[in-house]
């Protein structure tokens, strides 16, 4: 029986399986941080849908493993690699931010607590806290800092959620009238 469910292939793109596709061959896997993707969560071989998978440790965002069905249309190809596409965007973008965000944040209490002559760790060996009123000053500075580049982001957010929400609705136009009994003609355009 193992060796049965070996030998279905897996269709998720994720780098634990030997899937194949445009998505692997780019690097949208979903390997470890080293080859580019963010888990090496992989769904079961026989599933028909998108899974969710664990939060990453960077971007503390779940990522979705997307179903690929045998009989996807270009449209919902198109669709699906777009979400892919957005996926991988939204998670660099927050991976990044995060780091940057924590980097920053150890700086500023660190330069905080040399200000007052204080060591980073107590006697006991646990890390010196600053008080919120100090760390408010960090939040305020951080996010003056990164507010072009969160505008820029929620620009695009938008702009690609709404690209998504207008395929998903030709996708949905598509198999309403497939169902029908529409055939889809070649006008040579």
């Amino acid at each position: 029986m193992a060796a049965a469910l070996r030998s279905v292939p897996c269709r998720c793109y994720c780098s634990s399986c030997r899937c194949s596709g445009p998505a692997r061959a780019q690097g949208a896997g979903l390997g470890d941080r080293t080859r580019g993707g963010v888990s090496s969560f992989c769904p079961p071989a026989r599933s028909c849908n998108d899974w969710i998978g664990p939060p990453d440790r960077y971007s503390n965002l779940r990522p979705i493993i997307f179903y690929v069905p045998k009989n996807e249309s270009s449209l919902e190809q198109r669709l699906r690699e777009f979400r892919q596409e957005t996926q991988m965007w939204n998670q660099q973008f927050w991976a990044n931010q995060n780091v940057s965000f924590q980097q920053g944040k150890e700086e500023f209490i660190y330069s905080r607590l040399k200000a007052k002559g204080l060591q980073t760790r107590d006697e006991t060996g646990h890390k010196i806290t600053l008080n919120a009123e100090e760390m408010a000053d960090f939040y305020k500075e951080f996010l003056s800092k990164n507010f072009k580049k969160h505008m820029c982001y929620n620009r695009d957010w938008y702009k690609r959620n709404f690209t998504i929400t207008f395929l998903m609705g030709q996708v949905a136009l598509e198999r309403a009238l497939r169902r029908l009994g529409w055939k889809e003609t070649n006008n040579g355009n």
